[in-house]
């Protein structure tokens, strides 16, 4: 299979970026995106080119570093899937295929297709967690938890926090990310004891690294790799009001209006 690429080339977010088209021939209809990448790089460098800078690790659909925007979506032209379990079957021989670094003020371009996805490990550091004193701490299997909150938990877990959410929005909201991870704590009762105090600091400190806001797209939800779905950020909403109405009512001896 053939195809030309037409691919995002910046040196940091600093620097003004452009599209440098190559041409690539011979490619296996089994190959991976990212080995098609890979080939591509090799052929740069017999040519003393500077090869195309791009993110991975795994290569398995786990880690969610293979953050790419392909033909306008976000990891490619299939569902379900990461950049590196995409294959070249999915795309025509002779196809252009346009490669972009994800698109949010948050996500900083570091060089060509690598972008500074450290703001949503900021936002999990600011509450994504659950404290446990150290002793004797009870099996989390021997907790009794109703079987379909532990499903809904599991399935809010299954995000990788690849941010295809974020490329995906039109306002580059972060909502469906944070809402996984906060619905995923609030059905367990793991989770409780600091839920109040969660939701409001990762809510107010995505904010603060200027993600945009939800408007109900669903483009989150459609694009991303682990089927992740918008009942999340219903759930978000209401932890958040909930903590909200939480933090003002009465302390011992105190009284309470709105």
């Amino acid at each position: 299979m053939n195809f030309t690429l037409k691919i995002w080339r910046q040196e940091n977010a600093k620097t003004k970026g452009r599209f440098e088209t190559y041409e690539i021939t011979d490619v296996s209809s089994d190959c991976s995106f990212l080995e098609m990448l890979d080939i591509l790089n090799e052929q740069l460098v017999d040519k003393i080119e500077k090869p195309v800078v791009f993110d991975h690790d795994c290569r398995e659909g786990i880690c969610g570093m293979c953050s790419l925007y392909i033909n306008g979506r976000p990891h490619g032209n299939d569902d379900g899937v990461t950049t590196c379990q995409l294959h070249m079957r999915k795309f025509k021989d002779g196809e252009t295929i346009i490669i972009e670094p994800w698109r949010s003020r948050a996500f900083p371009v570091l060089k060509d297709l690598v972008v500074d996805r450290s703001a949503l490990d900021k936002i999990i550091q600011a509450g994504g967690y659950i404290s446990a004193t150290t002793g004797g701490v009870p099996d989390g299997n021997a907790i009794p938890i109703r079987k379909d909150k532990a499903d809904t938990a599991m399935d809010a877990a299954a995000c990788i926090g690849c941010g295809g959410c974020v490329a995906a929005c039109p306002n580059a909201s972060a909502m469906l990310f944070v809402g996984a991870k906060v619905s995923h704590l609030a059905h367990l009762p793991q989770g409780k004891i600091e839920a109040m105090k969660r939701v409001e600091a990762m809510v107010a400190r995505m904010d603060e690294l200027g993600f945009g806001y939800c408007s109900n797209a669903a483009a989150c939800e459609f694009e991303c790799p682990k089927g992740i779905k918008i009942e999340h950020i219903a759930k978000l909403n209401r932890e958040f009001i909930s903590a909200k109405v939480g933090s003002q009512l009465p302390k011992e001896g105190g009284s309470f209006s709105i």
